[in-house]
This record gives C-alpha cells, sequence and structure tokens, in this order.
C-alpha cells in the first residue's frame, strides 16, 4: 500500500497506515505527520520524507524505515521492533526506549537515551553514525547506546554532559582518545576483547544497513562508560 502525505493531517495518514492490517506501507511526501507508526507491531513501514516528531513511539514490532531525516523523540517508549533512519534524527531520540533497536546513519541532537531501560527480557539498542548532542544517555537505566563519529574530526562524538545521572546500562563512543570532561560517578575504560565481540555483531549490522565499512569502523578504539557502582541515582530505583 502507497500513500501520498502531501497536505495530509497526521490523523488521517495514520489511520490509513492502521488500515493497511499487516501490509507493507510506503508513505510518499512525508512532511511532518506526527506519532506515525505508533504501537504497531508486524508491519513494515517505509518512509520517503520527514516524519514528524513521536515516529514510532510505543513500537511494539513493527519496521520503520525512513529515507531522510526524523524530528524529535523518535521511538519514544519503544517496546520492540526496528527503526532505520537514513538521516539524522532530533532530540530525545529513543526517549525511555525498554526495547528493540534505533539505527541512525548521521546524527542525533540532545538527550538521546534519556531514560532508557531494560524491562524482563528486553535490552534496547541505539546505534548513532555521526555524534550525539549534550545529555547523551541521561539518566540510563539499561540497554546499550553506540555513537560512532563517523565523518567526524572532533576529538569525541558527544557533546556536554555524556551520562549524566547514569545509572544502569553502558555507552560506547569510537574516537581517538579517552572522552574528557565526563560527569563524575561514570566509569570510563577502554573496550576489552569481551566489549568488541559484543559490539561486532551490531556493528557489522550497522555497515550493511548503511553501506559503511566495517574495516574503517573498527579502526578507530571504542570506550565503555558505565556508572560506578557508588552512584547515588541507583539508590533512587528499585527493578520491576
Amino acid at each position: 500500500m502507497t500513500i501520498d502525505a502531501r497536505g495530509l493531517h497526521f490523523q488521517p495518514l495514520n489511520e490509513a497506515v492502521r488500515s493497511a492490517g499487516s501490509s507493507p506501507v510506503v508513505i510518499e511526501q512525508c512532511v511532518g505527520q506526527r506519532y506515525i507508526g505508533s504501537g504497531l507491531s508486524e508491519k513494515t513501514i517505509e518512509i520517503n520524507g520527514t516524519p514528524g516528531n513521536a515516529l514510532g513511539a510505543y513500537l511494539d514490532g513493527a519496521e520503520i524505515v525512513v529515507h531522510g531525516n526524523a524530528q524529535d523523540a523518535t521511538g519514544d517508549t519503544m517496546n520492540e521492533g526496528t527503526i532505520c533512519i537514513h538521516g539524522s534524527s532530533g532530540d530525545a531520540t529513543g526517549y525511555a526506549m525498554r526495547g528493540g533497536s534505533i539505527w541512525v546513519r548521521g546524527s542525533i541532537g540532545y538527550r538521546g537515551g534519556i531514560h532508557m531501560k531494560e524491562y524482563r527480557e528486553k535490552s534496547p539498542l541505539l546505534v548513532v553514525g555521526e555524534t550525539a548532542g549534550s545529555f547523551l544517555g541521561e539518566y540510563q537505566a539499561g540497554g546499550t547506546i553506540v555513537v560512532l563519529g563517523l565523518h567526524c574530526e572532533a576529538d569525541k562524538p558527544v557533546s556536554n554532559f555524556c551520562g549524566m545521572g547514569m545509572y544502569g546500562g553502558r555507552i560506547y563512543l569510537r574516537c581517538r582518545r579517552p572522552p574528557s570532561g565526563l560527569p563524575d560517578r561514570l566509569l570510563c575504560a577502554e573496550a576489552d576483547e569481551e566489549d568488541r565481540a559484543f559490539l561486532r555483531p551490531i556493528l557489522t549490522r550497522f555497515c550493511e544497513l548503511f553501506g559503511e565499512s566495517l574495516k574503517d569502523v573498527e579502526a578507530l578504539p571504542f570506550y565503555r562508560i558505565t556508572p560506578d557502582s557508588r552512584n547515588p541515582y541507583k539508590q533512587l530505583y528499585v527493578s520491576n
């Protein structure tokens, strides 16, 4: 099913997507319509254009591919499924996601992965090809964030306050030297063999999706950021 989104309000657009049932949907001329794919499962959505805020919010197993950029809150509280963006994504990408994966070829804005958490057997994954804005992984409680810094000459692929308030999960940064200016109560170490083994299938998949060279991606060191076990934020939360 193909939907021409030119001039279409977000509500009838989303109604049309849902009416297609489990059939694949292609959206053409998308210009800022919100909530596309929210809560959906067992569906493939291909978007040509720029979807609006909350793309794939509460996603529950569907696959979304964007040939362009995405706006804010992509994958908000997603539970399962895949979002693949062939451009960049805005602020709060992966907000509170608790499962599934988000793949971004370009960069993301502020507060990517904020409140990301693991939920039962689910462990979310956010992979960013270029750079991430300030407060990446703020209050992160679980899951994995990977920022590759491709096509970037900066010393580190993230801006300020990376991992602020982080109390679970891990962040991997690909950069030439250990990232500086990290908040207190975070641990940072160069990736070891176990980390490399964990990252290898993730990096392989990223390269398959976006046509990058795995050899080039693996040419630089990776640094693993985790919360210090003495982090006081952890004491404010309980398992659920």
